[in-house]
């Protein structure tokens, strides 16, 4: 009885830490740098300040990604049936004419950046990017409300959106 009560103690403590969730975005991962259309670099803190007030969805994607373009329909769909929330597109192609043509090719329509540290930079660490596409819904007061879905089509995203 004292072993299996030793190994659920252990087997909880192990699991239970690496399961919580961030509410909020850590400094460096608001401090790291993505590109605008335009070519200007931008901190992600000054990403999430142009769309304050609103409640935003986060799509992680790149245009040589075949999930990322298979999940695009259910990004309009989601777009349509919740027009108030901002979508903002974090793009991990490898240079940004590709970005653009993609951007472009399949008629995204929301704000556009370009992940100028990768999957391994300051922002891809802080989310545990793995996996593409990534869904993220912030609230309008800039906390986490779904840190990872990767379907645009999660109910929890259309929860985080209610």
């Amino acid at each position: 009885m004292k072993k299996t009560l030793y190994i659920l103690i252990l087997f909880l403590s192990v699991f239970s830490c690496n399961s919580q969730v961030p509410a909020q975005f850590s400094e460096v991962a608001l401090n790291d740098m993505f590109v605008t259309l335009d070519g200007d670099d931008i901190a992600f803190n000054n990403i999430l300040k142009a769309q304050s007030n609103q409640t935003i969805v986060i799509d992680i994607w790149a245009s040589w990604c075949g999930d990322c373009l298979k999940g695009m329909p259910k990004v309009k769909a989601l777009q349509k049936s919740y027009p108030d929330a901002s979508y903002v597109f974090l793009s991990l192609d490898k240079n940004q004419e590709a970005w653009k043509r993609g951007i472009k090719k399949y008629k995204i329509k929301g704000n556009h950046y370009f992940m100028k540290s990768g999957w391994d930079g300051p922002f891809g660490e802080f989310v545990k990017l793995d996996w593409i596409p990534r869904y993220m819904v912030v609230d309008t007061q800039g906390n986490i409300k779904l840190f990872k879905a990767i379907k645009a089509d999660d109910d929890n995203i259309k929860q985080s959106l209610k």
